[in-house]
């Protein structure tokens, strides 16, 4: 079956193809690729982040797997355009024929830029309104938070690292997540780092933790969902989709955030004056925290969590203990939204719902079999919620607040069993329909429920 799309991302030196202008705008793919608007991947071998296949021998290959500093580039038009996404080279493009571009960030007049900062004092309050905060900085919530923390974290002068490549990466970053995503989109990789700062502060945490580790934590929670596509892994997988091919249908998303962010940070030349070893290091423990995320391996590590707290042996002076610990952090921030107070949580409810039944309404679409949670005929937002609180939420944060018990902790679980009550109230409301989500969740083999829950 032929699908048609508005055009998506091309490779950036190559001619748009006859066929692709005569259709004005839309292209046909034959791919699976092409459901939810994604290129064929041998046309992605130019996007920034993005795989390609190698035509002979069917080789995935990271295009930006190069560091800046091993590679002479001379400032010309031809040249800077391998460098950016799709988004930066077009306005790179009109640049470079001396087209002006306005800089939305330029328009945010004293009172907005005041009223940020004034939020940026009070980062750490766990009822951080992050939808507020990316209003007051015009969208720029992602770039604004994290630079904030590095330079509170003391992180910029410990490494000695250049602000305007630390700026120019998390751009890059914010740049790369796609806000037409409902949910997986900046706003939420702001909100998890917001929440990964939060447990740094924690008193088990920062007593033990290096500079290194919040180093990798904040890179890790800012990157953790990178281009992330709106859709989960069975859903890549069923529609035998390029990454799924590329990752053998293992922790799909996690791999390509991860390979993403490593990308970023090589073009980024952020750490460049850091030695080869420690750059390799710092990559693939970045990986460790981010493959973490994957909610198919939710058992495993609540498992390892538990065995640890049971007997007592997590030492933090230990480094690998510390490591599995942020993997832990990390795991909650991704899905602490019912851990929020009920007006943020309730948002976030929303959104990973909306996110959810677009999903579905494709599947239906090309009849491709609906996802569990993401039929809007049969579910809704409140079964939904109820039966991630009982089977993911309740599970991990009450371990967590085992390993730290502290006010923090307590008012995360205060809230959720608001929420919690909250929702079986709007369910009560309903004509009871759903009523069985409880037992879909608990039903669910653990590679079905939905990746990165749906709600990372």
């Amino acid at each position: 079956m032929e699908v048609c799309y508005q055009l998506p991302v091309l490779p950036l030196d190559r001619p748009v193809p006859q066929h692709v202008l005569s259709r004005r705008g839309a292209i046909s793919f034959s791919s699976s690729s092409a459901l939810f608007g994604c290129p064929n991947p041998r046309q992605l071998s130019q996007r920034r982040g993005a795989i390609s296949y190698d035509s002979s021998d069917q080789t995935a290959l990271y295009i930006r797997m190069l560091a800046n500093s091993e590679i002479e580039v001379s400032v010309s038009a031809r040249n800077v355009r391998r460098l950016l996404s799709f988004q930066r080279y077009l306005r790179s493009s009109r640049f470079f024929r001396g087209i002006t571009v306005p800089n939305s960030s330029n328009i945010l007049d004293d009172d907005y830029n005041g009223q940020a900062k004034c939020m940026l004092e009070k980062v750490g309050n766990w009822n951080f309104d992050i939808f507020l905060f990316d209003r007051l900085t015009n969208g720029n919530s992602l770039v604004s938070l994290t630079f904030h923390l590095f330079n509170l974290h003391g992180l910029i002068e410990h490494f000695q690292l250049d602000t305007m490549k630390l700026r120019r990466f998390l751009v890059m970053v914010q740049e790369d997540y796609h806000s037409q995503n409902p949910y997986h989109n900046a706003v939420h990789a702001a909100d998890v780092t917001q929440a990964m700062h939060c447990y740094l502060k924690e008193p088990k945490l920062s007593k033990s933790l290096t500079p290194w580790d919040v180093l990798l934590s904040l890179i890790a929670a800012a990157t953790h969902d990178l281009d992330h596509p709106g859709v989960n892994q069975p859903f890549l997988i069923k529609t035998n989709h390029y990454l799924a091919t590329l990752y053998k249908n293992t922790s799909v998303l996690e791999n390509h955030h991860w390979r993403s962010a490593v990308g970023l940070l090589r073009e980024s030349g952020l750490f460049a004056h850091m030695s080869l070893e420690n750059r390799q290091l710092m990559e693939s423990q970045i990986g460790d925290l981010i493959l973490a995320t994957d909610i198919s391996q939710q058992n495993e590590y609540l498992s390892m969590f538990r065995s640890h707290l049971d007997r007592g042996d997590l030492c933090l002076e230990n480094a690998n203990h510390r490591h599995f610990i942020l993997q832990m952090a990390l795991k909650c921030a991704d899905i602490c939204n019912p851990c929020r107070t009920w007006e943020l949580s309730k948002q976030w409810s929303e959104k990973v719902t909306e996110e959810f039944f677009h999903q579905g309404d494709i599947e239906k679409k090309y009849h491709l079999g609906v996802s569990p949670l993401c039929d809007r005929q049969t579910e809704t937002i409140a079964n939904i919620q109820i039966g991630f609180m009982t089977y993911l939420v309740e599970p991990l944060f009450g371990e967590w607040a085992r390993f730290s018990n502290t006010r923090l902790s307590q008012t995360m679980l205060g809230h959720l069993g608001l929420n919690k009550a909250s929702w079986k109230g709007v369910q009560r409301e309903q004509s009871g329909s759903g009523d069985d989500v409880d037992a879909t969740f608990e039903e669910m083999d653990s590679d079905i429920l939905p990746q990165e829950p749906r709600l990372s």
